[in-house]
């Protein structure tokens, strides 16, 4: 049954995630689901035959947008099937879906707007393999952001996410970047407006198969969410609540 009678919708970004998408799925609470989205950025494997096999609703790219832009085109889709809550779980078992009830439940039952599976609280991050110079630039970066935007989440770089549908309908996120630094723009704006974010804790696995980027796309996305940070805070200080405004 679904929480709160609230109908959700989940999205699943994916590229190359032929050999993870039938495990993450065996863990999603399907008694909560209403319905499931795979958008596959050009994947070079056979994520989409998989997929469409799971009978799972597929939207493919003809070309690779990257990460942005998968999540503009999961969001888009989403929305069309009128959800109350929205949530994105990587198809590449990286983050596990055994805990989706609780990160929506803090939406359907307790009038959170927003809620984050942090890998930070009780060190998931570490235990589960995350190297270790990802969890320093973490760490760092998350007190930056904290500082910029007067706030004081865990962390900032989860790709595991669950919206009030309200916040996908307000905030247009097609003007934000196709690239990995989209999570960070997203997250940004949701705190200028003052939306009620929460944080539960998300025990995640490292592993070859785990979607992850590089060390040199990683040194690029930092960059990005340095710049955001950055225009957060001038947002904070001139009065506008925005990115975008």
């Amino acid at each position: 049954m679904a929480i709160n009678k609230h109908k959700i919708v989940v999205v699943m970004p994916a590229y190359n995630a032929e050999l993870t998408l039938e495990k993450t799925l065996e863990e999603m609470p399907m008694d909560i689901v209403d319905h499931i989205i795979l958008v596959d950025d050009v994947s070079k494997d056979n994520t989409v035959k998989l997929a469409e096999k799971l009978g799972l609703e597929v939207v493919a790219h003809e070309s690779n947008r990257g990460y942005g832009g998968n999540q503009k085109t999961c969001y888009d889709a989403a929305m069309k099937h009128d959800p109350d809550i929205v949530a994105m779980i990587h198809p590449d078992y990286q983050y596990t879906p055994l805990i989706l009830r609780s990160l929506c439940s803090l939406i359907a039952e307790a009038d959170y707007e927003f809620v984050l599976g942090s890998r930070i609280l009780v060190a998931g991050a570490l235990k589960g393999g995350m190297p270790k110079y990802k969890y320093v630039a973490n760490r760092c970066l998350t007190a930056f952001q904290n500082f910029c935007l007067g706030n004081k989440l865990s962390e900032y770089h989860t790709g595991y996410r669950v919206y009030h549908s309200k916040i996908l309908k307000e905030i247009d996120y097609e003007k934000f970047s196709e690239d990995f630094v989209f999570d960070n723009q997203m997250l940004t704006e949701i705190i200028l407006r003052d939306y009620m974010i929460g944080e539960v804790s998300c025990p995640t696995r490292y592993f070859e198969e785990a979607s992850s980027i590089n060390f040199s796309r990683s040194c690029v996305y930092g960059l990005g969410v340095l710049g955001t940070s950055v225009q957060g805070l001038l947002s904070r200080m001139t009065g506008k609540r925005s990115l975008l405004k």
